[in-house]
């Protein structure tokens, strides 16, 4: 069995490519449990419901046009689109994409860090429609 060690993921939020502005991403994919016990069961029957996707990158700082927080800021408070994969390289069965629509940002910190530390912002989307394709 291959395992994969993420040193080249892709990244990219709201269309624009952040991957060299990320060194972490997590993506959770979920879909809720429904109860749809009856009476005269004898034990709790589940069935699914909606999804219940989240994400969390931590980003690099970067103040420069068209990076971190020019892509960022205006997105607290709105759905966004996400595209995420392991390897940035073509997109194949043992490379999909993951493409999440209509996620949400609740919170973004610009500025957090100590003195001679790098900056950070560790992002949390919530929400959304998560599709992999393979081709």
């Amino acid at each position: 069995m291959a395992v994969k060690v993420l040193t080249n993921a892709l990244v990219t939020i709201n269309a624009v490519d952040l991957s060299t502005k990320s060194n972490s991403v997590t993506l959770n994919y979920e879909i809720d449990s429904v109860e749809v016990t009856a009476f005269g069961g004898a034990s709790h029957k589940f069935s699914g419901g909606l999804q219940n996707n989240s994400v969390e990158i931590e980003m690099l700082q970067d103040f420069a046009a068209s990076l971190t927080e020019a892509t960022v800021f205006p997105l607290v408070g709105t759905q966004t689109t996400l595209i995420l994969r392991a390897d940035s390289g073509v997109v194949s069965v043992t490379n999909p994409t993951y493409t999440l629509t209509d996620c949400y940002l609740a919170a973004h910190t610009p500025i957090a860090g100590g003195v001679g530390e790098l900056m950070m912002s560790s992002l949390s989307f919530t929400g959304g429609t998560l599709v992999k394709t393979t081709a």
